[in-house]
């Protein structure tokens, strides 16, 4: 085979009886210039074994112990050669023309510095997860499609962002723009870089043929006091890093009227501690965002006015609808409001 051209990651943490459906899946993709590296996040359950044993070309970076998902998809990044990164959640299953369908977009879109793709419920496939990402007016992430027919996203379009848990990302753009930001730990490192990527200019496109069944909330759980926390503490940060000058000015009391609705919503399913406590932590770290953000907008390229067209219109009890309709699973990042 030729040098790869795209590097497939796929991070894990104790999700040995996952590991098998993803892998498997990636074993079966018609596109064959990869390689795929494992990252362990200091499993307990024999997860390295395991896949040096059964899946001898998947090369594994084991951890010491669970660093989180933007540390540990960074340390792969770090050793990547290939012109394309792939990222993969261990608890999805990729069509086999997933990969061929992403790298097709990239190569016909220069423009586009990422790709995401068509996530739909592991035990419901007609149904959508996610078909990329949005970000609404209010500074808040938008699984875009959630709970639509599969059928209704069938064509090519510009979108705000990717889901991590199954994009491409051309290297060059991640040099650039830099990798996720460690200090999230999990939640929203996504949505940060999207958001970085669209102020430097680089556009993501979303590919309907790049079909992935995704597990929902395998690893951290829908509304777990860890996903709240983080992804709550998390959305701050990448308002406070990301968001222009004079778009805070249109934005901040959309974003003030989002946390007070995602307050009520949490305390009613008496989460309402771990949301203050992680709204608390966000302000600890704001010097630091502050800090960030500096450099970040220091380097925008794009006019505020294309970032506003690209927003979408908030609609909270909507999309928290939407958000939780599975019930029997969730995915992490579900712990957004």
């Amino acid at each position: 085979m030729d040098s790869p051209s795209v590097s497939v990651i796929v991070t894990n943490w104790n999700g040995k009886h996952l590991l098998p459906l993803c892998l498997e899946s990636l074993r079966g993709q018609r596109f064959r210039s990869f390689r795929t590296l494992l990252v362990d996040n200091g499993s307990t359950d024999g997860s390295v074994d395991f896949v040096r044993r059964r899946y001898p070309e998947v090369a594994v970076i084991s951890l010491p112990r669970n660093t989180g998902f933007a540390v540990a998809n960074n340390r792969a990044l770090e050793t990547v050669s290939t012109p394309y990164a792939a990222l993969l959640n261990n608890d999805a299953e990729a069509d086999p023309l997933w990969l061929l369908s992403l790298v097709d977009a990239l190569e016909r879109h220069p423009p586009a510095g990422f790709a995401a793709s068509k996530m739909v419920f592991l035990d419901r496939p007609a149904t959508v997860d996610r078909a990329g990402d949005g970000y609404t007016v209010a500074g808040a992430a938008v699984l875009r499609g959630r709970g639509a027919p599969s059928e209704a996203y069938s064509r090519e379009e510009w979108v705000f962002g990717a889901c991590a848990g199954a994009a491409l990302y051309r290297m060059s753009m991640l040099r650039e723009i830099g990798f996720f930001d460690e200090d999230f730990f999990i939640l929203c490192e996504d949505v940060d870089l999207s958001f970085r990527a669209q102020l430097r200019g680089y556009r993501c496109i979303f590919v309907p043929g790049a079909v992935v069944r995704h597990g929902w909330a395998s690893t951290i759980g829908r509304d777990s006091p860890p996903s709240v926390f983080y992804g709550h503490r998390n959305v701050e940060w990448v308002y406070v890093k990301n968001m222009p000058s004079r778009l805070i000015f249109r934005t901040i009391l959309p974003h003030v009227i989002y946390d007070i609705a995602a307050f009520l919503y949490f305390l009613i399913r008496g989460r309402g501690g771990v949301f203050a406590k992680a709204k608390m932590e966000a302000l600890g770290g704001l010097g630091k965002m502050w800090a960030k953000r500096r450099r970040i907008q220091r380097l925008r390229s794009v006019p505020e006015g294309d970032l506003w067209k690209s927003m979408d219109r908030e609609m909270f009890w909507k999309r928290r609808i939407a958000a939780g309709r599975p019930e029997k699973r969730g995915t992490g990042a579900e712990g957004e409001a």
